[in-house]
């Protein structure tokens, strides 16, 4: 892991670190383009009221401004200025708001995935960063779009996710149709304060859940503790139906979240057994969401939080009596990063990406010396030259530091060799055909033996 940053929250990797985040990117956008999925990027900064117009998370949003007011403006005046700008805390609303404006350019449904930073005010901690980068992927229709892409979407996050160098993960599904259409149900006509209470089970308990649930939103004994039976439901296959119902409740949007859950959770058994339980705990705090909702943990490592999450929203884009619903979810890589990392679940093979270094024999020999470094490069071998001559044995001892793995060599009468410094096995080569093992051409980043 990185030595501690001087500025907490706002984290930056060494070379080897960073390659093993370059993997993980990479990793991920090979599957999601499998899958059909086109790549875009937003801009950084949203208006203030484009931000906040979903959820209550306003304390954590960072505001943009110049030091320097122009002459005559008032100091401050942005904070809660709706034109102001601010720094996205998220993809999916600067994505409904970019769906909105291109509407007209776009082929519904529209597939797209997303790889950027994010900037949220949050209090520092491993797994919680203020700059952060985030991997989303979504489905959004014109209209209408059809529930399947719910299942789907949670399939292509669970092979995205099995690529990865990481332990075991599940993802933890419920869907908010059931958990309103069930609060509903028992008299609790705040759904939405419920939610924002469930949310908070993990965090404070379900003493302090029922207490909340009691003072600020009226809730009686019974539909307190009604609402906390429904949240203790975890099943790994469709069993969870029989045991919602077996609570007797009876409400439409209840059946439809059920029936809607059940979907997910059958074609992920069948698909991707072992990665899916459905969890009537999980609620999401942001008001967005409508339907199926999604978090995602590390086994052994729950404590780090949710790494994947999001769900459908019905609502979130709109243009006059358009609307855009779909659904995504967003893989926080930064807080996978960080974990792999710290606690050495994966490894790169090496520092640098460079494989060769072709060392000098004299001073004249550098431009040599590059040609036979481009003739690599031409074949997709990563390769750099002395910058001078000196000792060969000097020169070994810097590529090892460097972490290249081979030494090139041509003496005064153009023969050329190449050694692996790590066997010591030196053998005699041809700049145009010579070519390292797989595994020696680029970085190999895999788990660790102990992971």
């Amino acid at each position: 892991m990185a030595r501690t940053a001087s500025l907490s929250g706002f984290p930056e990797w060494l070379p080897e670190e960073r390659l093993v985040e370059q993997h993980v990117l990479d990793s991920l956008r090979r599957t999601f383009e499998l899958h059909g999925f086109s790549s875009i990027e937003t801009r950084a900064v949203e208006t203030v009221g484009q931000l906040l117009r979903k959820g209550e998370i306003d304390k954590e949003v960072y505001g943009l401004s110049r030091l320097q007011d122009d002459e005559g403006e008032e100091a401050g005046k942005g904070k809660h200025d709706p034109h102001a700008l601010a720094l996205h805390f998220d993809l999916t609303v600067p994505f409904a708001r970019y769906v909105v404006e291109n509407a007209g350019y776009l082929a519904f449904p529209f597939r797209r995935y997303q790889i950027q930073k994010v900037w949220r005010g949050e209090r520092p901690q491993e797994g919680r960063a203020r700059e952060f980068t985030q991997a989303d992927i979504d489905v959004v229709g014109d209209g209408e779009l059809p529930f399947r892409y719910d299942v789907e979407i949670a399939l292509v996050i669970a092979e995205a996710l099995g690529a990865l160098p990481i332990p075991e993960f599940r993802l933890r599904i419920n869907n908010r149709k059931l958990a309103e259409g069930f609060y509903r149900g028992i008299g609790l006509t705040d759904t939405a304060g419920v939610l924002r209470s469930i949310d908070k089970l993990e965090k404070i308990g379900p003493e302090k859940v029922a207490e909340l649930l009691k003072s600020e939103l009226g809730a009686t004994d019974e539909q307190a503790q009604a609402a906390l039976k429904l949240a203790g439901i975890k099943t790994e296959d469709t069993s969870f139906v029989a045991q919602v119902r077996s609570l007797g409740v009876s409400n439409d949007l209840l059946e439809e979240g059920l029936n809607e859950l059940e979907q997910v959770i059958e074609a992920a058994v069948k698909r991707v057994p072992g990665k899916v339980v459905a969890d009537l705990s999980i609620a999401r705090g942001l008001d967005y969401y409508t339907g199926t909702v999604v978090e995602t943990v590390l086994v052994g490592h729950e404590q780090l939080g949710s790494i994947c999450s999001g769900g459908r929203y019905d609502a979130l884009a709109s243009k006059g009596n358009r609307k855009f619903p779909g659904v995504g979810l967003s893989i926080g890589v930064t807080r996978l990063v960080s974990r792999i990392l710290s606690q050495d679940l994966a490894r790169a093979s090496r520092s640098v990406p460079t494989a060769v270094f072709v060392a000098l024999t004299s001073d004249e020999s550098w431009g040599e010396a590059q040609d036979v470094a481009t003739e690599l490069r031409s074949r997709g071998i990563a390769a750099e030259v002395a910058a001078k001559a000196e000792k060969f044995g000097k020169q070994i001892k810097f590529a090892d530091r460097r972490g290249i793995p081979f030494v090139w060599f041509t003496d005064e009468d153009g023969k050329h060799q190449v050694k692996d410094i790590r066997s010591g096995v030196q053998v005699d080569a041809d700049p145009a055909t010579w070519t390292p093992s797989d595994e020696d051409i680029r970085v190999q980043v895999a788990a660790t033996p102990a992971s």
